[in-house]
């Protein structure tokens, strides 16, 4: 398999759909093992139209360029109550692949 599953979390603001079903929010993401690029995301957000809105948005970075350009994008393009929440888990998301490259590199 060339690609690696990985999940980030973070905690979900009071008073929103989503926070009744979850205590967190969680991005996971499957990522190509070679290059680091998103190849499809989801989230645990309320909506399917906020899910899709969300993979579009970080579908095709690479996280082997670090993960400031899809944090500014949810960001800007996120106006929801989550928007803390996405940039956090997808920082924590980010800090799961650089423990998998460091492991990866580490068992070459």
């Amino acid at each position: 398999m060339n690609t690696v599953f990985i999940a980030g979390h973070a905690r979900l603001p009071s008073g929103m759909a989503a926070k009744s079903m979850y205590e967190t929010l969680t991005i996971t993401a499957e990522i190509d093992k070679k290059y680091g690029v998103i190849v499809t995301a989801n989230c645990t957000l309320a909506t399917l139209h906020s899910q899709e809105f969300v993979q579009q948005l970080l579908r095709g970075y690479s996280l082997q360029d670090g993960i400031e350009e899809p944090a500014e994008e949810v960001k800007s393009h996120y106006l929801g109550k989550a928007g803390n929440a996405l940039a956090s888990a997808l920082n924590d998301l980010y800090k799961q692949y650089e423990l998998y490259m460091d492991n990866t590199t580490i068992n070459k």
